[in-house]
């Protein structure tokens, strides 16, 4: 199997930064055209805050973008964000998405959810997600 559009999740945290490293990398060696993507969750905002975080989602992407010489395309979405993930993948034809985890143990994903384990379950692409560093 060929990687030829892959699509980063970056959410601002390190272990995103650590994702978007390794799958600009792998995008460098197999020539393959990247994307990234930051999704808004609106709901725990307050009234206006969904306007600002947009703002900063881009920002974000764009250092991000800067970072490599590959000029992916961005999207920054308003959702909840393993919906938002899928279904960005979906429209912009990806054949990975590359996504940080946190690594959370069982208890802590039933009561929170993972965003990760999300987005494998319901992808129609391969996945691959990068742990935290021990």
């Amino acid at each position: 199997m060929t990687f030829q559009r892959i699509l980063i999740a970056i959410d601002g945290s390190p272990i995103a930064d650590r994702a978007a490293e390794r799958g600009f990398e792998l995008a460098r060696s197999l020539g393959a055209t990247v994307a990234l993507v930051h999704v808004v969750d609106p709901e725990p905002l307050p009234a206006g805050g969904a306007a600002r975080a947009v703002h900063d989602g881009k920002q974000l992407l764009a250092e991000i973008g800067r970072r490599s010489s590959l000029d992916p395309a961005t999207f920054v979405v308003l959702g909840k964000p393993a919906a938002e993930i899928v279904a960005t993948a979906r429209q912009w034809q990806a054949d990975l998405v590359v996504i940080g985890s946190h690594g959370r143990g069982r208890i802590e994903r039933l009561l929170i959810g993972s965003v990760a384990e999300a987005v494998i379950r319901h992808a129609t692409c391969a996945v691959l997600v990068m742990r935290a560093a021990s």
